[in-house]
């Protein structure tokens, strides 16, 4: 699984993957430590910049304050001030951005620092949100997200994630645990179609994932 751990280091990096092929053989934990130490570095930049400007938001109304966000701030800029709100603040703002902006800040955003925020939010936003993201077929953002949504917002994901969408989410996943829960969400006539038709490495690596009871659902058929 080294590499997708290798897509997603280029991807925060701003690189082509064939960049860091010689990282292949690593070990994925490593790289997935190395990465999220990365991460760390680049949030917490000009934290004290960042932790000023989420104070001066308090005082902005929130339609406003998402108005601003779209047309001044950027998803990066929110990306980065989203951890340092309060939840309920936070969660006001998300409802009222469009779901394409919301799509652009999920990319650029480290889901561990705003988790709470992620998990409040209602779920046909964040359903709204995995669409546009499927619809880019950026399985990445998607991946590190899932490990921070309750499984009434993770269902209505799955209603727009189609069977091939989903096994490639599953390859690049954050938290390889979430697989076998997420996948026992699925309805019971879906779960056994999953393996018709698919992609057979990305079918093996869902399969390394899963529990004797949803294995067994798989291969029903």
């Amino acid at each position: 699984m080294s590499e997708a751990e290798v897509l997603k280091l280029a991807r925060l990096l701003g690189d082509a993957p064939g960049r860091f092929a010689y990282l292949n053989d690593v070990n994925p934990d490593d790289l997935r430590k190395f990465r999220e130490q990365v991460t760390d570095v680049l949030f917490d930049a000009d934290l004290h910049v960042l932790q000023r400007m989420a104070m001066a938001t308090r005082v902005i109304p929130a339609p406003v304050l998402a108005k601003i966000g779209e047309k001044v701030f950027g998803p990066l800029l929110c990306a980065r001030i989203a951890g340092l709100v309060d939840v309920s603040r936070g969660v006001d703002v998300a409802k009222r951005l469009t779901p394409k902006f919301l799509a652009d800040v999920a990319v650029e955003l480290d889901p561990r620092r705003a988790s709470r925020i992620i998990a409040d939010i209602p779920p046909a936003t964040v359903a709204k949100v995995a669409a546009e993201l499927v619809g880019r077929e950026d399985w990445i953002t998607v991946g590190r997200f899932v490990g921070h949504l309750p499984d009434g917002t993770v269902k209505a994901c799955l209603a727009v994630i189609d069977d091939p969408a989903l096994l490639e989410i599953a390859y690049v996943i954050d938290d390889k645990s979430r697989i076998d829960h997420v996948v026992g969400l699925l309805p019971p006539a879906r779960l056994e179609g999953l393996a018709e038709n698919a992609d057979e490495a990305l079918l093996e690596n869902l399969v390394e994932h899963l529990s004797e009871a949803n294995l067994a659902k798989l291969t029903r058929r």
